[in-house]
């Protein structure tokens, strides 16, 4: 009974809310107006709707709206300066005359958004720093779709590692004294081992990630 009445109404709404995307019967802002009534409704079925928790839904929403809309002003400033100033031309040049194979370019990329992902989130990552790659696949031929999926994969990490862990900070919240962070910080380390094993099997077999794409729109062709 707590399956049906906690789980599966949840599952229903996530999969209502993506599938109206995926399906191309909504666009993804009326696909979250979709998510957001479904929300609503649920709670007045859990009996837990009032003004007070509506309001205070309204207030983070634009809270964490605001947070993420500042971040990409100040990650397009950043980037329009720092292209401006020349900075994407030094870095290709540099990384052009390392003679690197494109291998070793997607490793090297790979192991600094790795690296980052320690200190910072997966926001400022991809917001400010992975631009900096962008026009480097053009000079190393590397299919733009398959960098992405890399990307995205490798950010899974940056929930992962602390001392950003966000994952952690999610679990400790719930649980509160029940865990210490450092047990579930050890904890963590298998399912940071899957994330990198998986990107290795992309990289000896990138068909997992382009077969899709390839499908859809074509091979890519640099």
């Amino acid at each position: 009974w707590n399956l049906l009445t906690s789980f599966v109404p949840l599952t229903v709404l996530i999969a209502l809310v993506l599938g109206s995307i995926l399906g191309g019967l909504a666009t993804p802002a009326e696909a979250a107006a979709m998510g957001a009534l479904g929300g609503m409704v649920l709670a007045v079925l859990y009996r837990s709707m009032s003004w007070t928790k509506l309001k205070e839904s309204v207030f983070l929403t634009a809270k964490a709206t605001a947070m993420v809309c500042w971040l990409f002003v100040g990650s397009w400033t950043f980037a329009s300066v720092f292209s401006y100033l020349g900075g994407h031309d030094i870095i290709a040049d540099w990384v052009g005359g390392m003679d690197l194979e494109p291998w070793e370019f997607l490793v090297l990329a790979q192991i600094i958004i790795f690296l980052l992902g320690w200190p910072l989130e997966w926001s400022e990552i991809l917001i400010i720093f992975v631009p900096i790659f962008l026009p480097l696949l053009e000079v190393f031929g590397v299919n733009p779709y398959f960098f992405a999926m890399l990307v995205a994969l490798n950010l899974q990490t940056s929930f992962l590692t602390p001392p950003m862990a966000m994952s952690a900070y999610y679990l400790k919240g719930v649980l509160k004294n029940q865990i210490e962070l450092m047990d579930i910080f050890r904890g963590i380390m298998p399912y940071l081992g899957i994330v990198i094993f998986t990107m290795v099997l992309m990289y000896q077999f990138p068909g997992i990630a382009l077969w899709f794409p390839d499908y859809l729109f074509g091979v890519y062709i640099p």
